[in-house]
């Protein structure tokens, strides 16, 4: 059974940084699609970025492009988000999840769901 697990969520201010891990157990983690998703109160979960099996490529929400980075390490079993220039829009619980079958423009637009997902962790940026 494969299990995902976030971290690296925390409080920071407007204009910070953070970077969210997610550590991947149980499967053939090299051979996932990987993305990561938010979802804010009385929001639904929207789309952040997403990275190919093979990390050459990678895929991002426009609300976030230029300033977040999807990045992994297969040897590792690791998926990160660089998160640089936070504003307070970005405050939500991050969610990492993966696809034995999705491209990232599928993950990108949510089809028919991931097959596995992390419990999240959450973002708080301060104005």
């Amino acid at each position: 059974q494969v299990q995902l697990v976030e971290s690296g969520g925390g409080l920071v201010q407007a204009g910070g940084s953070l970077r969210l891990s997610c550590a991947a157990s149980g499967g053939t983690f090299s051979t996932y699609a990987m993305g990561w998703f938010r979802q804010s109160p009385g929001k639904e979960r929207e789309f952040v970025a997403a990275i190919t099996p093979d990390g050459w490529s990678t895929n991002y929400a426009d609300s976030v492009k230029g300033r977040f980075t999807i990045s992994r390490v297969n040897a590792k079993n690791e998926v990160f988000l660089q998160m640089n220039s936070l504003k307070p829009e970005d405050t939500a619980v991050y969610f990492c999840a993966g696809d034995r079958t999705k491209t990232i423009a599928a993950v990108a637009a949510q089809e028919g769901g991931m097959d596995y997902w992390g419990k999240g962790t959450r973002v708080t940026v301060s104005s």
